[in-house]
């Protein structure tokens, strides 16, 4: 008994640590695959190529399972969501699709060393079809 009184304040440390460690990553995986998935549709056509509508639509379906996306957001202007995307040369001098999704993730508990609240941004590139 004494020793579980001793060890629930780490045990339950612990358990916020995991619980925080796994919606980070839940949350940076669901962020490449949204840079993915805009890129894929951006990279259609020349013209598509800087579509920040397009590209803010997929994204949000990508992100729409996340906690502070759901149903409320429908721009990509302002965080929790924002989307950019634009035409750039690519790696072989091919005309390329850049696009960037940065997101904030809902503050959590807060640990020593993370803030409570992560804005995590990935960037996806794709050669646009010709």
């Amino acid at each position: 008994m004494v020793e579980t009184a001793l060890m629930a304040p780490w045990i339950f440390l612990i358990f916020l640590g995991v619980f925080d460690f796994g919606f980070y990553a839940y949350a940076a995986i669901s962020t490449q695959h949204a840079a993915r998935i805009a890129a894929l549709y951006t990279s259609a056509s020349p013209t598509s190529a800087g579509d920040n509508t397009g590209a803010c639509y997929y994204a949000l379906q990508a992100l729409k399972d996340l906690p502070n996306v759901g149903v409320g957001v429908t721009s990509c202007n302002v965080l929790p969501v924002h989307v950019t995307a634009s035409s750039i040369p690519g790696v072989d001098g091919a005309p390329a699709s850049q696009v960037s999704v940065t997101y904030q993730t809902v503050p959590l508990f807060p640990i020593p060393g993370l803030m409570g609240q992560m804005t995590i941004t990935r960037t996806a590139q794709v050669r646009v079809q010709q």
